[in-house]
């Protein structure tokens, strides 16, 4: 079967649920002061659909590969402020969240790694 839509790709559709958690765990107070941080890893989590669907959309293996590695290269990026959270004693009351997190954005990270190989 081929995809004839990017919103119908498994893996744009998974990095689309876990941009959600991430905007659903940054509505925590805890980000309320840490502008920075918040706004960091929104910005990683939306960039892995966004290049995922930019790459779809320019048609080439060429293109679609360098978005992949982009899209991958944010996923890891999410993984590690997500690794990172979990240590700051500030949001160890959401470390369930981050945990439940954590394995969504590996999958992702996953997921491209293999459509990349295949490529």
């Amino acid at each position: 079967m081929q995809v004839k839509n990017f919103e119908d790709l498994e893996i744009w559709k998974d990095a689309r649920l876990l941009t959600r958690g991430i905007y659903r765990l940054t509505k925590d107070s805890k980000f309320s002061k840490d502008f920075a941080l918040r706004d960091q890893i929104q910005r990683a989590a939306v960039s892995i659909t966004s290049n995922i669907a930019e790459g779809f959309e320019r048609g080439t293996n060429n293109e679609l590969l360098a978005f992949l590695y982009i899209a991958r290269g944010s996923a890891g990026e999410v993984r590690s402020m997500l690794c990172l959270l979990e240590r700051i004693p500030a949001f160890r009351s959401i470390n369930r969240d981050l945990k439940a997190l954590k394995p969504k954005a590996e999958s992702c990270s996953s997921q491209l790694k293999g459509w990349i190989q295949s490529l």
